[in-house]
């Protein structure tokens, strides 16, 4: 089918990168975590909070948190962009979103199905029949949600194998799930929860079979248009678009800077995304908002089920469709979550879009790597809602 834009509705070493790729990818199908209840909301003590984040052992050394609520934007941040230079994050600095992307295909999805290109039950079979047949019944609401079965093909040997030897690799984006085409499904579709990459690819594939069109075109028109993302793109090799924030790893001594090592082909619809923390803000007020499809589609999207994004957001964490709802002491904010080599993302918002979060930090945190400061930063997020909410939670 033809597709047009839409207004929106109102509303260093190869080792060391071998050791990334391993607690990247250990990373995906884990546990949340308690999040501990920690002070105050104000401006000095959110500043104070993130600075110390930054301080902590294994710490960010870099990072940003922008605040959106009855139009006026609050910008938090510690530490520097840049470990060379100095200087400070910016709201229009760069940066990897990570899984967030998973939100995006989110958004591809639904806004088809909101225009009937696409049905929710509609399933793999009809629609990527050269797939392994034993995924055939497998539909896009339980690839939306993670309760699909498919294997991860991030976990996958010869994948691991690939990216070790050269983490600039230059994968065919649409065969990534050729990796695990072997494979039968973890489980009988819908019966669990499970994160996995591969769920994302196939959305994005059944989305060009759908339409005959890329899946780079059809971000442009079904959301970086209709939201006025002006500095997002899904670029398939390393490079970073200047001004960028410099991801690191810190398990080095200096850290290392990771920013540029991986090319994001092998990532694709599942978490190859750039944008900037400025873009990400217009983009979660219109995604968890619904701005992009009708009430049928939010309210399909809003379905919770048992399951946690990665790392695991702030409060009580529920999946729906490419979304998470996360119930904190203060209130409840939709949104993703993602980490990547070097950075770590939270995007939220309120159901109606009017208040909204980014939280972005330059270095992985995940379980698998350092699950104390997950806890700690789960515990900073969950007091900058508590701010964005206005309330204090004690």
């Amino acid at each position: 089918m033809p597709l047009r834009s839409a207004p929106a509705r109102p509303f260093r070493s190869r080792l060391r990168a071998t050791c990334v790729i391993a607690i990247c990818v250990a990373a995906l199908c884990q546990a949340p975590t308690s999040t501990a209840a920690a002070p105050g909301s104000g401006a000095d003590d959110l500043r104070g909070q993130l600075e110390q984040l930054v301080r902590a052992p294994g710490g960010p050394p870099g990072a940003i948190a922008v605040l959106q609520r009855d139009g006026v934007t609050r910008v938090v941040r510690a530490g520097v962009a840049d470990l060379a230079t100095g200087r400070p994050p910016q709201p229009g600095d760069h940066m990897r979103i990570a899984s967030t992307a998973k939100a995006f295909s989110g958004a591809v999805a639904l806004s088809l199905v909101d225009r009937h290109a696409l049905r929710l039950d509609e399933t793999i079979g009809r629609r990527l029949p050269r797939l392994p047949r034993a995924w055939h019944s497998v539909t896009l609401r339980q690839l939306l949600n993670h309760t699909s079965g498919l294997p991860d093909y991030t976990e996958d040997e010869e994948f691991r194998q690939i990216l070790a030897a050269d983490p600039r690799h230059h994968f065919d984006s649409r065969r990534l799930l050729d990796f695990v085409a072997d494979r039968p499904l973890n489980f009988p579709p819908g019966t669990q929860y499970r994160y996995s990459n591969s769920d994302n690819i196939a959305v994005a594939l059944m989305a060009e079979a759908a339409t005959g069109t890329p899946y780079e075109q059809l971000l442009r028109i079904l959301v970086y248009r209709p939201l006025g993302l002006r500095n997002t793109s899904l670029p398939q090799g390393y490079r970073m678009p200047e001004p960028y924030l410099h991801g690191y790893d810190v398990t080095t001594t200096p850290p290392e800077d990771v920013s540029e090592v991986f090319g994001v082909s092998g990532s694709w619809a599942s978490g190859g995304i750039i944008s900037t923390p400025a873009d990400m803000t217009r983009f979660i007020r219109g995604y968890a908002g619904g701005a992009l499809y009708g009430r049928n589609v939010v309210r399909e999207q809003r379905r919770w089920i048992a399951g946690a994004s990665e790392p695991a957001g702030p409060g009580a964490n529920m999946a729906g469709l490419a979304i998470f709802r996360y119930a904190t002491r203060c209130g409840v904010v939709l949104g993703h979550t993602g980490n990547f080599p070097g950075y770590t993302q939270l995007i939220a918002a309120t159901p109606d879009g009017r208040r909204s979060l980014t939280f972005s930090v330059t270095t992985q945190i995940n379980e698998a790597g350092n699950p104390d400061l997950v806890s700690r930063m789960r515990a900073v997020q969950e007091n900058f809602v508590c701010a964005l909410l206005n309330r204090s939670g004690h």
